[in-house]
C-alpha cells in the first residue's frame, strides 16, 4: 500500500493570510477614497476651527477697557467768587442791596442754580439772573445778588463769615452748598447792614 501524501487544497482555496488581507484591503479603500474626495473640505474645517480658538483666545485676553468716568457731583466742579458791588436794581424795595459773584463750573456736564438764599432770619436774597439757570464748564457767569432786610433786629451788626447757599443741579444730583465769598463780601454785607438799619428801630 502506497503512503497517501499531503492533500492538494481544493479548487477556490487560498491562503489564511490572503484571506484575511483582501477584506481589510476592501475595507480601507472606500476609507480612502471618501477622505480624497473631501479632503479640502476637511483641511478648511480645520483650518477653521483653529482660527476661531485663536480668535476666542485674543478676545478672552484682551485688555479690558476701563469704565468711563462717573459724572461728579456738583458741589464738586462748582466755584463762586465776590468780584464787587452792584447799584441797587430799579424797583427794589427800601434797604435793599445788590453785589455781584462769579460763578464756574470746572467740568463736567451744564449745571443748574435752582435757589439762592443766605442763612440771616431778617434777610432775603434773589438773582439774577432769575433762577433756575444754568452755567456750562469754561463758561464763566456773573451773578447779580439783591439782599433785602425785612427785620434788622434779626440781622447780624457784623458779618464775620458770610456764606451764601445755593441749590445745584446736574444729571448726576441735586445739592445744596454754601459758599464762603471771602473778607471783601464780609465787609460789603456788614457795611450794607449798617446802612441799612442806621435809622430805622424795627
Amino acid at each position: 500500500m502506497s503512503g497517501i501524501g499531503p492533500l492538494e487544497p481544493g479548487e477556490g482555496t487560498r491562503a489564511w493570510d490572503t484571506a484575511q488581507e483582501a477584506p481589510l484591503g476592501r475595507r480601507r479603500a472606500p476609507l480612502a477614497a471618501l477622505y480624497a474626495r473631501h479632503r479640502r473640505a476637511v483641511l478648511a474645517l480645520a483650518a477653521t476651527a483653529a482660527v476661531l480658538a485663536g480668535g476666542g483666545y485674543l478676545y478672552a485676553t484682551r485688555p479690558q477697557q476701563p469704565p468711563p468716568p462717573e459724572v461728579p457731583y456738583p458741589a464738586q466742579v462748582v466755584a463762586m467768587s465776590y468780584l464787587r458791588d452792584r447799584a441797587t436794581p430799579p424797583g427794589a424795595p427800601a434797604r435793599s442791596f445788590s453785589f455781584e459773584v462769579l460763578m464756574r463750573v470746572e467740568s463736567g456736564p451744564p449745571v443748574t442754580v435752582t435757589r439762592v438764599t443766605q442763612p440771616y432770619a431778617g434777610l432775603s436774597a434773589a438773582a439774577a439772573p432769575h433762577v433756575p439757570f444754568r452755567t456750562k464748564a469754561g463758561a464763566p457767569r456773573k451773578i447779580t445778588i439783591t439782599m433785602h432786610v425785612t427785620e434788622c433786629g434779626k440781622v447780624p451788626k457784623d458779618a464775620g463769615m458770610p456764606f451764601l447757599e445755593v441749590t445745584l443741579r446736574n444729571t448726576r444730583a441735586i445739592q445744596i452748598q454754601s459758599f464762603i465769598l471771602g473778607p471783601h463780601y464780609a465787609q460789603h454785607l456788614s457795611h450794607a447792614l449798617k446802612v441799612a438799619c442806621s435809622n430805622s428801630g424795627a
